[in-house]
């Protein structure tokens, strides 16, 4: 019997698609929305083609072009009006998160999640409160237990807007149990936590930091963040939010870090996010735009990688394009 071309039957059209492993679908991505406490309109942002930080007033407009598309699930990021050493607008009742989360709540269906991090907010751009905000100090160093107290101040801020989810990003020790304890005494036992639980210190979030002004004013978060050399650590810090209550698990950044996406998919019974970064996003735009790659489809085949190593979930610029495309 010759069985040369058995693997090729297969790959036919028709028979191709029923066979694939992997799928991907519209109801797999979260979008990433920028809204802006400081604009009365739309601000397109540079690195980040086809993005823009909109108004408070925009925000649901904004988040309605989103559900166009299919995708069902939006991310807030803020951009205060003003800014202070202890990030104080992000957990303000009037804040610029708290007032999109209402009005997209009250207007639209959309499944809304919520950025908890202090780096937009604080005046140095740090996740939380430092010790010095001296340029010269070389050894910054945040306060882990003081940024926790912060950090479940906003979460319950922003259920009480009426997030439907809360993500923080802050790359703390603690702060799950710190933001569940703080979502349960407050009456939000029901609204679920996905931890940014595998966060590395890297080089692809310099578009977002443009996006969403939070680079640091000195000095670098690789004292909170996780070393890129460190796969079995991953491990380590998302078992620590799972006993803490983590409902969903994130990684962050996808593409350079699949082998950790794995990983935890393998490791742990939850479901898996993965954060397909603006680094990420920027660096496949860029050579687009130099006739070197196929946008669409290098876009397309990102994101099934990214679902193939095992994320339920994808949080990605490229929701909405891709989403059309599905």
């Amino acid at each position: 019997m010759d069985l040369t071309h058995r693997p090729r039957r297969l790959r036919r059209d028709g028979v191709r698609e029923m066979v694939s492993e992997t799928s991907l679908d519209a109801s797999d991505l979260i979008a990433p929305v920028f809204v802006d406490a400081t604009t009365d309109e739309r601000v397109p942002i540079e690195s980040m083609p086809g993005h823009e930080r909109v108004p408070v007033e925009q925000a649901v407009a904004r988040v309605k072009e989103v559900l166009e598309t299919g995708v069902e699930a939006v991310m807030l990021f803020g951009i205060p009006e003003s800014k202070d050493a202890r990030g104080s607008r992000a957990w303000a009742d009037d804040g610029v998160v708290q007032e999109a989360t209402r009005r997209i709540a009250a207007e639209t269906d959309a499944y809304v999640l919520t950025d908890v991090c202090l780096c937009e907010y604080t005046d140095h751009g740090h996740c939380g409160v430092v010790e010095s905000t001296a340029e010269s100090d070389p050894d910054l160093t945040v306060r882990n237990d003081e940024t926790l107290d912060l950090l479940g101040k906003i979460a319950a801020s922003h259920a009480e807007a009426g997030a439907d989810m809360v993500a923080p990003s802050a790359s703390m020790d603690g702060m799950v149990g710190g933001i569940r304890k703080s979502l349960d005494a407050e009456g939000f036992s029901d609204v679920p936590v996905m931890s940014y639980a595998a966060k590395y210190e890297s080089a692809f979030y310099g578009p977002f930091r443009d996006a969403a002004d939070g680079a640091p004013a000195f000095g670098d978060r690789r004292h909170y963040q996780m070393d890129p050399a460190n796969r079995r650590e991953a491990v380590r810090e998302v078992r620590r939010d799972v006993e803490q209550g983590a409902d969903v698990l994130m990684v962050k950044p996808a593409l350079p870090y699949l082998d950790v996406i794995r990983d935890v998919r393998e490791a742990f019974d939850h479901p898996v996010a993965a954060y397909n970064v603006s680094g990420e996003y920027a660096m496949l735009h860029a050579a687009s735009e130099k006739g070197w790659l196929d946008l669409e489809a290098v876009a397309l085949e990102s994101l099934l990688s990214i679902k193939r190593a095992g994320a339920d979930l994808i949080l990605t610029y490229f929701a909405e394009d891709v989403a059309e495309l599905l």
